[in-house]
């Protein structure tokens, strides 16, 4: 059996005072590999561990000017270059008309981008094989504990003397973390393939069933079965078959003026 490797080694504590504290010492003795984990935000741990501002804002910042810019290039081109109209005696880039579509476009961009990279790139989401994943230390940290994880890819790390180190800080419990192990299934298991056949069919069953069945039953084919009139054409409403009808004879239009 091969041996674990160590992903890292908890602490927990019951006061957020003891874990800004011991957040500012773990920084303080050179770590770079570590975090701290608690139910709530806790006021001043960005400055005790020493965390330098997201650059959540700057992926934000860079997508939203990049959908104004393509905004704004895309309706120059259409507008201007690739097929010029003359809309109302504006000129060909009328930029009063395309800004709300430019801050649509920025809005939307920014948007999406910045919850695509805070999931995708700095969560790196969903991470099953986490290692802190089902461990008693990650249930007590997301409910009423507080904790602190150094990493084992620290170059400062060495089980013996951080498992020391954090002791001192009096914890009520420290853990060893191992990386799992990692499982390996195969891709043409009978049991999986049965499963992708069994949803084709019911989906293309469903499909089938909708489309050519439960759109042609009661309510569903309202819109097709409705009492309409075409135009140019014969119909059924009237009792002479034309749809087209002329004017009641003797009778005007109500607001209608015919000789003002």
């Amino acid at each position: 059996m091969a041996e674990k490797r160590i992903y890292g080694i908890t602490a927990l504590f019951n006061d957020p005072d003891k874990i800004t504290s011991t957040a500012k010492k773990v920084k303080e003795a050179g770590f770079t590999k570590w975090d701290v984990h608690s139910p709530y935000p806790l006021h001043g741990m960005e400055k005790a561990m020493g965390l330098k501002p997201s650059m959540l804002g700057v992926v934000t910042l860079i997508f939203g000017l990049s959908g104004a810019a393509l905004a704004l290039f895309f309706m120059w081109w259409t507008m201007s270059v690739d097929y010029p109209m003359v809309i109302g005696g504006k000129p060909f880039f009328a930029l009063p008309a395309f800004i709300p579509v430019t801050f649509e476009v920025t809005v939307i961009l920014a948007t999406v981008s910045t919850v695509v990279a805070m999931f995708a790139l700095f969560f790196q989401l969903p991470r099953n094989e986490f290692p802190l994943h089902d461990t008693d230390y990650m249930k007590k940290v997301s409910c009423d504990h507080f904790g602190i994880l150094i990493e084992a890819d620290d170059p400062k790390f060495n089980e013996a003397s951080t498992l020391s180190l954090l002791k001192d800080f009096d914890p009520l419990h420290t853990e060893i973390v191992y990386h799992r192990d990692k499982e390996t299934y195969p891709i043409f298991e009978p049991k999986f393939l049965a499963f992708l056949v069994s949803v084709a069919i019911v989906v293309s069953l469903g499909t089938y069933f909708t489309l050519n069945k439960l759109m042609f039953l009661d309510p569903f084919n309202w819109m097709m079965e409705q009492d309409r009139i075409t135009p140019q054409s014969r119909t059924e409403l009237f009792a002479d078959e034309r749809g087209m009808r002329v004017p009641v004879e003797g009778t005007v239009a109500k607001g209608f003026i015919p000789y003002p």
